[in-house]
């Protein structure tokens, strides 16, 4: 009786291997770089930016502090929300 010829144990885990690879250049590392856009935006905020949160307030910063910053969203209103909730800067005001 011929006897089967032996497959490499490697060779069965090569397409979940090659599956890791796929998923970490397509989903893992673009989400690494966009959090890493994020924070270095975070850490750049400053008075006087026009700001959108993620919950949707539109507002300026008018204080800026360790963790958190406060927003004037119209007259006399203003306030105090994390700094990671900052979804995105609408404009930098120019000196």
């Amino acid at each position: 009786m011929p006897q089967a010829p032996t497959v490499n144990p490697l060779l069965n885990f090569l397409p979940l291997i090659l599956i890791f690879i796929v998923f970490y250049f397509l989903l893992i590392r673009p989400q690494k770089a966009k959090e890493k856009e994020h924070q270095n935006m975070l850490t750049k905020l400053a008075k006087n930016d026009e700001v959108v949160t993620t919950g949707g307030i539109h507002g300026v910063i008018v204080n800026v502090k360790d963790k958190s910053l406060t927003l004037r969203v119209d007259d006399n209103v203003k306030i105090e929300v994390e700094k990671n909730c900052i979804a995105y800067v609408k404009k930098t005001q120019v000196a």
